[in-house]
C-alpha cells in the first residue's frame, strides 16, 4: 500500500527542485572549465555568481526533500528492502550536506579567490592564481564525493522502489541508472576535473532523472487512495 498524498508531495518537490536546479544552472558562467586562467577571468566578472549558486543549493535541497518524502511514501518497514530504503534516505541527507559544503567552496571561497587574483597587482598574481587553483581542486574533491553520495542515494532508493512493487519496478530501475550516471560524474570530476566527457555524463543524468520524475508524477496522480501500483 502507498500513501497517495505523500507520493504526490514527493513528485511535486522533485519536479520543482529539478526545474529550479537546471534553470539556475543555465545562468552559471560558461567557459573552458579546465582552462583556469580563462575561466577564472569569467568567474571574476560574474555579477550573478552568488545568486546562481544559492539557487543551485535551493534546487538540490528541494530534490533531496522530494527523495526523503518518497522514502516515507514507500513506508517499507521490514525486510531487506526496508534497510535499502533507509540507507538511501541517509545517503540523500549526506549528499545534501556535501552539496552545502560544495557551494560554500565554489559559491563563496572560489569567487573571493578569483576576484582577488583578477584585481591583484602583477607582483601578486602568481600567488593569487595558485590560491584560486587550490580552492578549485578542493571543489573537484567535494563535487566528486557529493556526486558519489547522490548517485548512491538514487541507486538505493531505486532498488527499494523496484523491490517493493509499490510503484512500477521499471521506474526504480531508471532511478538506479540515473544514480549510476552520477557515480560516473563523481569518478570523472575526481580524476580529471571538468573535461568535455563529463558533460555527457551530466546530460545523461539529467535525461534519466527527468524520465523517472515524469513517470513518478503520472503514477502519483493515477494512484487511488491507499492502493498499490502494479509492478
Amino acid at each position: 500500500m502507498i500513501d497517495r498524498v505523500t507520493l504526490r508531495l514527493s513528485a511535486a518537490l522533485l519536479v520543482v527542485g529539478f526545474i529550479l536546479y537546471v534553470v539556475v544552472g543555465l545562468l552559471h558562467p560558461d567557459g573552458p572549465a579546465n582552462n583556469h586562467e580563462v575561466v577564472f577571468a569569467e568567474y571574476a566578472s560574474s555579477a550573478s555568481w552568488t545568486a546562481v549558486h544559492l539557487g543551485q543549493f535551493a534546487g538540490m535541497a528541494v530534490i533531496i526533500a522530494g527523495l526523503l518524502v518518497l522514502y516515507f511514501a514507500l513506508d517499507v518497514r521490514a525486510g531487506g528492502a526496508a534497510w535499502v530504503a533507509r540507507l538511501g534516505a541517509v545517503s540523500a541527507a549526506v549528499a545534501l550536506g556535501l552539496y552545502g559544503v560544495l557551494q560554500a567552496v565554489d559559491g563563496i571561497a572560489l569567487k573571493r579567490a578569483v576576484d582577488a587574483w583578477a584585481s591583484a597587482p602583477e607582483a601578486e598574481k602568481v600567488a593569487r592564481f595558485a590560491s584560486a587553483e587550490t580552492i578549485r581542486w578542493l571543489e573537484w574533491g567535494t563535487r566528486s564525493y557529493q556526486s558519489f553520495m547522490f548517485g548512491l542515494a538514487l541507486i538505493l532508493l531505486g532498488s527499494a522502489v523496484a523491490s517493493t512493487a509499490r510503484l512500477p519496478r521499471a521506474l526504480g530501475y531508471v532511478m538506479g541508472l540515473s544514480g549510476l550516471a552520477y557515480v560516473v560524474q563523481g569518478w570523472v570530476v575526481g580524476s580529471e576535473g571538468f573535461p568535455v566527457s563529463n558533460t555527457f555524463a551530466i546530460l545523461g543524468g539529467y535525461v534519466l532523472i527527468l524520465a523517472w520524475i515524469i513517470w513518478l508524477v503520472v503514477v502519483a496522480w493515477r494512484t487511488k487512495e491507499s492502493s498499490g501500483a502494479p509492478s
